[in-house]
């Protein structure tokens, strides 16, 4: 559904501003903060670090565990929103990550020890609480991976590190 309203618009951006801030916390590690983005009920699908149907405390738990140490960058573009109801809406987004583990965690010498780069969408759905919106479904449907080879250069210590109190 196309925004027809003030009122649409502004759900559209607040749920652009959520997934903005998903991308942040994983990238930066806030996983007390990304937690708190899903309902509690939440089901997450499509994540090779927890099964499907797991809930935000188990998603967060595994996506900690497995990317705690890892640089990540995760992009998404392009999201399509249709609300279908008052305060429930759905989305799609394009997306990107680039997982690059850390040599202590890389333990095999396979392609697969160094992480990955991927791409696909993810297909999520969102329920207004009050003023804020949270993500009550998110699936990760990948469409492609690429392995990082065994050759690439580690990341170079940054030089500066994004501000978790910025905002």
């Amino acid at each position: 559904m196309n925004p027809r309203t003030l009122d649409d618009l502004l759900a559209f951006e607040a749920i652009r501003q959520l997934k903005a801030r998903y991308c942040r916390f994983v990238d930066t590690k806030q996983w007390k903060r990304l937690e708190e983005l899903f309902t509690p009920d939440a089901r997450l699908e499509g994540f090779g670090s927890v099964p499907d149907g797991s809930n935000p405390a188990r998603f967060v738990d595994g996506v900690s565990k497995r990317l705690g140490q890892a640089t990540t960058i995760h992009h998404v573009q392009a999201p399509e929103i249709a609300l279908i109801g008052p305060d429930t809406a759905r989305g799609i987004w394009s997306m990107m990550d680039h997982v690059e583990f850390s040599a202590d965690q890389q333990s095999s010498g396979l392609p697969a020890d160094h992480g990955w780069i991927g791409w696909g969408y993810y297909e999520e759905e969102y329920i207004r609480t009050g003023d804020d919106w949270l993500i009550s479904y998110m699936r990760l449907a990948r469409q492609r991976m690429e392995e990082l080879p065994v050759d690439q250069s580690q990341a170079k210590p940054r030089r500066h590190t994004p501000n978790s109190d910025w905002l």
